[in-house]
């Protein structure tokens, strides 16, 4: 049942029981299963045991004398229903992964299982970054992820709860993006929304902001750029509370969307406040999860936005020195950030430059493209080939499309 379902499921059982009419609704029952309502009224929850079939104990129901100080969440400001933009109906105990008898036993978690979280993140991160997401890479993440997710519930000091939560929610995101690179849409979207509700029982801006980016970076994806562009502004709520490294990513994303709406005149702009922002950054006071943003992502990231008002403006001047400068200082580590970069300024140039250019761009594109198992990329180079067609006649351009035709039809799982 959706929350909303529920809420009228236990509307109409008070109305049999006690001849009384209620309007409970989906933003209540999102506030009892956050625990900020934790002992409702006695017909909602007469009404909820025998709809549901469980004790008050069992639904997590406890009376306000019982309330231990250890239950209390650090950061009662997060206390809002976050998917009310979008679905308020969405219930947070759907968003997990499922979990089987070879996981831990929800028990005490303390510094060390935090840890093991932590370095089991940044062991996907690195496979994930290393090689795309591909079938074996989603496979083994959803393995880790569901061996550590039902910690999220373990018994935990309240000095430790937020940095629990948040090390499960930066696992899921991780899950969700490799999931997202292999093009496996659903285990994604199921991925962010768990990391975006663990952000939300931690009360982490920051962890909240790259969830919702990491939603909008799937909308935009298969072509909703309205809804990209209301998660961004979402994740951009109380921007105060957020790292100038997030903040500056957030707002060469939105740059992204407004230019995708063909919003051009308002991209420039964006992208300007999003230098100044990442200008006065402090790295070491970033979250763990905002490591991979630095200056030539940020310069990736924009260019991209700027390359996408260029077509409109027929200008390639402005765009092509910040593609270029991240495919030059991409570390090693990020083989398909540069990958992007390549076949982005690829395509820019065939659209408004020299296509012998672009057609070079492009087959070096390819070139570093070949060891990655990402859906993303093969889309975005099924992309290039179709900009390309126009200059089809000249011979790189044409040898271009071809070997992008044989990767994508001999593309690895």
């Amino acid at each position: 049942m959706s929350r909303g379902e529920l809420a009228d499921a236990i509307n109409e059982r008070v109305w049999q029981t006690t001849g009384v009419r209620r309007d409970l609704d989906a933003h209540a029952i999102a506030r009892y299963e956050r625990g900020i309502v934790r002992w409702p009224n006695a017909d909602y929850r007469r009404a909820m045991n025998h709809i549901l079939g469980a004790s008050d104990a069992e639904l997590g129901f406890v009376r306000a004398r019982r309330r231990q100080t250890s239950d209390k969440q650090p950061d009662r400001a997060l206390a809002v229903n976050l998917f009310s933009p979008f679905g308020p109906s969405i219930e947070s105990s759907g968003l997990g992964p499922s979990t089987d008898s070879t996981g831990p036993v929800a028990g005490r978690v303390g510094r060390h299982e935090i840890d093991a979280i932590r370095a089991a993140t940044k062991t996907a991160a690195t496979t994930e970054n290393l090689h795309g997401g591909g079938s074996s890479a989603v496979v083994a993440a959803n393995h880790t992820l569901t061996r550590f997710a039902p910690m999220a519930h373990s018994t935990v000091s309240a000095d430790l709860r937020r940095s629990l939560l948040e090390a499960i929610g930066n696992l899921s995101s991780v899950v969700g993006y490799t999931a997202f690179d292999a093009g496996v849409f659903l285990d994604a979207d199921r991925h962010f929304q768990f990391a975006l509700w663990c952000a939300d029982s931690a009360g982490s801006w920051d962890l909240r902001a790259s969830s919702l980016a990491d939603m909008a970076r799937r909308s935009a994806f298969v072509g909703d750029a309205d809804s990209a562009l209301s998660l961004i502004e979402l994740a951009q709520v109380r921007s105060d509370r957020l790292a100038f490294t997030v903040r500056a990513m957030l707002s060469a994303m939105r740059a992204q969307y407004l230019a995708a709406l063909g919003r051009a005149d308002e991209v420039v702009a964006e992208v300007e406040r999003a230098d100044e922002l990442f200008a006065v950054r402090t790295p070491d006071a970033d979250p763990p999860w905002m490591c991979f943003y630095d200056k030539a992502e940020h310069l990736g990231s924009t260019g991209k936005a700027i390359a996408l008002a260029a077509e409109a403006r027929n200008s390639i001047g402005v765009a092509a020195p910040r593609l270029r400068y991240a495919i030059d200082t991409h570390g090693s580590e990020y083989p398909r950030s540069r990958a992007f970069s390549q076949i982005r300024l690829a395509a820019l140039t065939m659209k408004l430059g020299d296509p012998r250019e672009a057609a070079a761009l492009g087959m070096e594109a390819v070139k570093h493209s070949r060891a990655l198992r990402s859906a993303r990329i093969a889309t975005e180079l099924r992309g290039l080939a179709a900009v390309a067609s126009t200059h089809r006649r000249i011979t790189e351009v044409g040898e271009l499309r071809a070997l992008i035709l044989a990767t994508n039809s001999d593309e690895p799982s």
